[in-house]
């Protein structure tokens, strides 16, 4: 499946929807929004226009009209561009019309989500057009705000990346805590496969070259090579000789990430891509209006 097609595959409705619901109920508390309700009479209407301050990436506007959509269905959320656009300070990204109350009161809670995830899309992006030309595809790690993984996640496809694996629950990754609890490599890699079914990955991490050839000598799926340096990261991937994925992890930024993937790496695990991704500066301005 190409990076295209893994991004076309956006996000379940269902997932949109409860991390809306915990965000607008966060807002509103039990009360609700007292400064609109006081302010803004219910037959007032409004329209406004979501605007890029900043250069980057776009993610995230269908959680955005989600927001809206929470508070009053008929709310109409029309987007100028899609997700995973480059857009241009100045840009219009969305137009937004309907009852000002619910406009104002879901206002916060669409930009956080739009400007998180469009921050993220363009951190990935910056990575991903660091590496064009080598071999090497960005992916991100569980280093997630808790809540919002599945969200993120998308972000970073948004941005060109791939994913690493979404949870503890659909991938093996032995680490060296592993290694040391179970009593060896070989053991927990035997203990792995035997615990597991044909369909998961086995994943090991290794810090030198003798842990990855003590890997080696038995069938896994991926080696993660972490905190080496580009002239150890292509000698083991001389080693590993295409029987497993190799992945460098530890010490990525962008001014060491084209270094790592010219060492013919098969993937980089970048936690910063979700875990320290600026937000990108979008704005709302809304014009009011009354019903006829």
């Amino acid at each position: 499946m190409n990076a295209k097609a893994r991004f076309d595959m956006g996000l379940p409705q269902n997932l949109i929807a409860t991390a809306v619901a915990d965000a607008l109920a966060e807002d509103l508390g039990l009360a609700g929004d007292i400064t609109t309700n006081a302010v803004i009479s219910r037959d007032t209407v409004a329209s406004g226009v979501f605007a890029a301050r900043k250069p980057g990436v776009i993610a995230g506007l269908d959680v955005a009209a989600a927001a809206f959509h929470h508070l009053d269905p008929s709310v109409e959320f029309k987007a100028f561009v899609a997700d995973g656009d480059r857009v241009d300070a100045g840009t219009k990204i969305a137009r937004v019309s309907g009852s000002a109350r619910a406009l104002l009161s879901a206002e916060r809670v669409a930009l956080n989500f739009l400007g998180r995830l469009s921050g993220i899309a363009t951190l990935t992006r910056r990575y991903v057009d660091a590496v064009a030309g080598t071999r090497a595809q960005i992916v991100d790690t569980r280093k997630t705000t808790p809540g919002l993984r599945a969200l993120e996640k998308y972000a970073v496809r948004a941005g060109g990346g791939m994913n690493h694996r979404i949870g503890l629950f659909d991938a093996v990754l032995i680490k060296d805590n592993h290694i040391a609890v179970a009593g060896g490599t070989g053991q927990a890699i035997g203990a792995a496969r035997a615990h597991v079914g044909h369909m998961v990955k086995i994943e090991v991490e290794v810090d030198t070259l003798d842990q990855l050839a003590e890997a080696l000598e038995h069938r896994i799926d991926a080696v993660l090579l972490d905190n080496m340096t580009p002239d150890q990261l292509a000698e083991a991937v001389r080693i590993v000789g295409g029987r497993a994925i190799t992945e460098a992890s530890g010490g990525v930024n962008l001014d060491t990430v084209r270094a790592i993937a010219e060492a013919g790496v098969d993937l980089i695990s970048v936690g910063a891509l979700t875990h320290s991704a600026t937000v990108l500066d979008i704005g709302l301005d809304i014009e009011i209006g009354t019903m006829a």
